[in-house]
């Protein structure tokens, strides 16, 4: 028996254990990502936001939860209800079971694969399927019209995003996520590689149908796209889906371009500080880009939105490939993880 527990039991309950660990804090940062996106929105507009419930509104995200919970699930007549119930379930669970790569800090992380940016690129590219079912099993035209907008949206600008995740591969020599992070220990990839950095941002507002490329949500041409017919939890798992690939993204752009964990500075006041909280706080500075963006720009026009992914950010991207494969050969540079 004793021997069954520490072959068997033990390591499935402690793996148990670490996925919850990760799990609950996302799904608690999700509810608050609301709350301050109304309150950082409010304040940009010179409004309070959330206020009433709780001190200060902070059980506002707690309420807006119960409410969802509570409410009844319709399903209209004509749609396909078994499709139709599992597309919100597809995009939520495919927004968390991303997380099981991501290196919160050294020998931190769930699963420390070789192929981690391969994993987390395939994860990514998977979550058009859950809008698309939830478009075609909808049985409604406005609903399909913003699932073809956004399955649309999502692979012109993966592509993009795949040629700037290899100019960071080509300057590392590794698909693992922690041996990306340790390459940055010296220099972010934020310096050298600052346009790539700020395409890849762009492409994840993209990426994540967040404005100012919101096109398959837009209320004025297509009520709420993909999720009109939705309500209650079912519409809720789609709003907890779309915030942890907030969050997600986030964390990716960490990851490749801002040193995951690391420190700015391996100095004695920045060192102290441990890498989860470095980590979390570089999160917190690129959702708070997400909001900022959001309550500052107009909504790009879908002709414009696929001019910018096809015609200047694939270019640029390839470009940008050349280019350091061009350097790095010129200049006979071995790639940071083979140094």
């Amino acid at each position: 028996m004793a021997e069954a527990w520490d072959t068997h039991i033990w390591p499935m309950t402690w793996m148990v254990i670490k996925i919850f660990a990760i799990v609950i804090p996302i799904l608690i940062s999700v509810a608050y990502l609301t709350y301050v996106e109304r309150k950082v929105i409010g304040a940009i507009h010179l409004r309070k936001g959330p206020n009433v419930v709780g001190p200060f509104g902070l059980f506002q995200p707690l309420a807006d939860g119960l409410k969802l919970f509570l409410k009844e699930t319709i399903v209209p007549s004509g749609a396909n209800r078994g499709v139709f119930i599992f597309a919100p379930c597809i995009t939520f669970i495919l927004a968390l079971v991303a997380w099981a790569v991501i290196p919160f800090d050294q020998g931190l992380v769930l699963a420390d694969i070789n192929v981690g940016i391969l994993y987390l690129f395939a994860i990514s590219s998977l979550g058009v399927y859950g809008i698309l079912m939830a478009g075609w099993a909808s049985n409604s035209r406005y609903a399909f019209l913003g699932a073809i907008r956004s399955a649309a949206q999502m692979v012109s600008y993966e592509v993009s995003m795949g040629f700037i995740i290899i100019t960071v591969l080509l300057c590392v020599g590794s698909l693992n996520l922690s041996d990306i992070v340790n390459a940055q220990k010296h220099l972010w990839f934020v310096i050298p590689l600052f346009p790539m950095a700020v395409i890849f941002f762009i492409s994840t507002l993209a990426e994540t149908n967040r404005h100012p490329f919101d096109l398959p949500e837009a209320e004025a041409e297509l009520v709420a796209g993909y999720n009109v017919e939705y309500s209650a939890m079912t519409f809720g798992l789609f709003f907890l889906g779309e915030y942890a690939n907030m969050i997600l993204m986030a964390a990716m752009t960490s990851i490749l371009f801002l040193g995951g964990w690391l420190p700015p500075i391996d100095m004695v006041p920045f060192s102290l500080i441990p890498g989860p909280i470095w980590f979390a706080s570089k999160i917190a500075f690129c959702l708070f880009i997400f909001l900022w963006v959001r309550a500052t720009f107009p909504r790009y026009r879908y002709d414009q939105l696929m001019r910018l992914g096809w015609k200047v950010f694939l270019p640029i991207s390839l470009t940008a490939v050349a280019i350091v494969s061009g350097v790095l050969v010129g200049f006979d540079l071995t790639p940071i993880q083979n140094r």
